[in-house]
């Protein structure tokens, strides 16, 4: 077995999730992905914890998916009662086809999201952590060959997560106490919200791994003005292009995309909560260096932004304040890198991709 393989399974056990010998983990894997399901057996043995995997099969989900009836979806109770039983969830990524899901009913995969939000509700509930296994499709989606995206992925994996914590925390020092933030990017994006009383997490790597963003929550009702991301939007195995949205009291009231605009609409449809703004992130990676479509990895870029419809990140909401609920988490991601500019209470925290936090 590739060593970098056994070096990424300790690091979700030991850094990620710091699993113990009472805990019981549920890996959620893609069957590509068995010699990553393997190492993580290996280490999870050698700290005495109780695990199980749930293989993640593409093509089942689909054939499912589009054999239902749309008003015959409902949340699957042995799953939810398993996720209630489970300490830590170690979920991987690592398809054999990108494109599986491309040719699902959209209001079906809608209904899907919507009969799994109980599921997702409990898993947020316990200590998680979602990573990547480098395969062959992943490198095909990233233009990239296998080996240079096997690289790619260890590249942005094996890293000193404590020095990146360190350099994290001067931008969550400015945001943790701020009142409100503005995104300006070249002529079509001037976007205005609220971050008065939220958290800021930083991310460097416990959660997502790689890691390598500061993110908080708007207040549900604050998102005002318009976005344009640079960065399609991938959903259910299709590229959604040059999305636009127009935001008023928190809520989309318009929206637009120059391909697969029928999955974006359908995406905002999938519930109230999908029309509104769960997270604002700010990618802070620099190990992390070039456009994959894999948003795993883009939105960690230290040139990104990225805003995400659906459901707010408990972590950043105190347990007096309202936040958004939906069925969904979409992150949509800005090139800030030229004529762009990050605020915060009125003062320049970010140009041109550079860091002015600090000084």
């Amino acid at each position: 077995m590739d060593d970098r393989i056994r070096r990424h399974a300790e690091l979700l056990v030991d850094y990620c999730t710091e699993v113990g010998s009472e805990d019981d983990v549920l890996i959620a894997a893609p069957t590509p992905a068995e010699d990553l399901v393997v190492a993580l057996y290996e280490h999870l043995g050698k700290r005495g914890a109780r695990p199980m995997v749930e293989w993640r099969h593409g093509r089942a989900r689909r054939a499912y998916t589009r054999a239902m009836d749309v008003d015959d979806f409902r949340p699957k109770e042995h799953r939810l009662a398993a996720m209630e039983e489970t300490d830590i969830v170690i979920l991987v990524k690592g398809t054999r086809n990108t494109a599986e899901g491309s040719d699902v009913d959209p209001e079906k995969g809608a209904a899907a999201s919507r009969a799994k939000q109980s599921v997702l509700e409990e898993r947020l509930d316990t200590r998680w952590v979602i990573t990547q296994h480098p395969t062959p499709a992943g490198a095909q989606h990233a233009e990239m060959s296998t080996e240079r995206w096997t690289e790619y992925v260890y590249d942005a994996i094996d890293r000193d997560w404590e020095a990146q914590r360190e350099f994290q925390e001067g931008l969550v020092d400015v945001l943790d106490p701020a009142d409100t933030v503005r995104i300006v990017s070249g002529d079509d994006s001037d976007l205005r919200l609220s971050v008065s009383g939220m958290d800021t997490l930083n991310d460097a790597g416990r959660e997502n791994m790689p890691g390598g963003e500061v993110a908080t929550v708007p207040v549900i009702d604050s998102v005002s003005g318009e976005i344009a991301f640079d960065l399609p939007l991938y959903r259910r195995g299709k590229e959604i292009h040059d999305v636009r949205l127009t935001f008023e009291d928190g809520v989309v009231v318009d929206h637009s995309a120059s391909k697969n605009e029928a999955a974006l609409t359908s995406l905002l449809e999938t519930d109230p909560g999908a029309r509104r703004v769960g997270e604002l992130g700010i990618g802070m990676n620099r190990g992390i260096d070039q456009v994959t479509g894999n948003v795993l990895f883009d939105e960690k870029m230290g040139d990104t932004v990225h805003v995400a419809l659906g459901n707010a990140m408990d972590e950043c909401v105190p347990a007096d304040r309202e936040h958004n609920e939906s069925a969904i988490h979409a992150d949509l991601l800005v090139d800030v890198s030229e004529n762009s500019r990050i605020e915060v209470d009125g003062e320049v925290v970010q140009q041109d991709g550079a860091f002015r936090f600090g000084a």
